[in-house]
């Protein structure tokens, strides 16, 4: 990669030459300044942050990783960021860490191309987050823990929440409760599964055979997912999806095949996204406080950054909000 340097040797002139005419400087004269583009031009040179002033070695601009940009949990949690992002005069650039190790998610970290990260992502390796966080360069991580002092770690209560869904299952008289999850690897997927398994446990039912993984946390897995259940033949009398949109297509699954929510199966899922009230029947949830997380861990950075004492790590309650999509069970099985 051209640096700075390249340009002004290519140019014939001194690096802070290359600087003023590169952020439009009028101490550099018209063809001058022609040259040094010229020769930025021919050896590719792409400006960063940190090239761009020398003096302060600030981008003003910190990076959110999530791990796939799509979906409707992110647009809170951003919010929240972003607010705080731009009280204090800062940019956010958002980014997925989808691909290889060298995508630009990766770059971020590894060659400090941003003053600071929030990483919501569960394929970015904890090699690379250790590695990467310093003093100078503090890191938020959202639903995963890693020791390393430069690293604060913002987490909702997801063993919680998801103990407190499959205790109303229960309270509601069913016990045939199915789990339909996401990646094993992922922290947010143990918790979750630790927390249902947990209220099953203490009213002595069995989760064996009845937790069902995959890949991603989305709705059209959730619907496929869904499917393979329904081919199965014997239905759980209720579901518990490790989020809204697997909850919304195994809903939609349902309804293909006749099968009634809640009246033949009840659902429940996790996040309360804002079109949990609006699909029929409503869907009952577990709400996380999204745009609190996302201020919280952008204050939290800055306060890093302005040197002051922080905790290692916070977590935020969740809450079960019921809606229309469970139904009470008369007879015990």
């Amino acid at each position: 990669m051209a640096t700075i340097k390249d340009v002004a040797k290519m140019a014939g002139v001194s690096i802070s030459t290359v600087s003023y005419a590169l952020n439009n400087n009028s101490k550099v004269s018209k063809h001058t300044k022609q040259k040094i583009l010229e020769a930025a031009r021919e050896l590719n040179y792409q400006k960063n942050g940190i090239a761009s002033d020398l003096k302060r070695n600030s981008t003003r601009t910190i990076a959110l990783i999530v791990t796939d940009l799509a979906g409707p949990h992110y647009s809170e949690l951003v919010k929240g960021i972003q607010e705080v992002t731009l009280s204090k005069g800062y940019d956010l650039l958002a980014c997925s860490s989808m691909g290889e190790e060298s995508s630009t998610a990766v770059k971020f970290l590894t060659e400090k191309r941003v003053d600071g990260a929030i990483v919501l992502a569960y394929n970015i390796s904890e090699d690379i987050i250790m590695q990467s966080a310093r003093k100078e360069f503090p890191i938020i991580l959202l639903d995963r823990r890693v020791d390393n002092e430069f690293v604060v770690s913002i987490e909702v209560d997801n063993e919680e929440g998801c103990y407190m869904a499959a205790e109303y299952f229960i309270e509601q008289g069913h016990r045939d409760i199915a789990y339909i999850g996401g990646n094993a690897l992922d922290r947010l997927h143990t918790m979750r599964v630790n927390g249902y398994e947990s209220a099953l446990r203490k009213h002595g039912l069995d989760s064996d055979g009845k937790l069902h993984q995959f890949g991603v946390f989305t709705r059209d897995n959730g619907y496929s997912m869904t499917k393979m259940l329904i081919a199965q033949g014997k239905l759980p009398t209720s579901i518990m999806y490790a989020n809204d949109e697997m909850a919304i297509g195994g809903m939609k699954a349902f309804k293909e095949h006749g099968i009634k929510v809640p009246s033949d199966v009840s659902v429940i899922g996790f996040d309360d996204i804002e079109l949990a009230q609006y699909v029929r029947p409503s869907l009952t949830t577990v709400m996380q406080p999204k745009y609190e997380r996302g201020a919280l861990a952008a204050h939290v950075l800055f306060q890093i950054l302005e040197g002051k004492e922080v905790d290692q790590f916070y977590k935020f309650p969740t809450q079960l909000v019921i809606r229309d999509s469970v139904q009470k069970r008369q007879e015990k099985e």
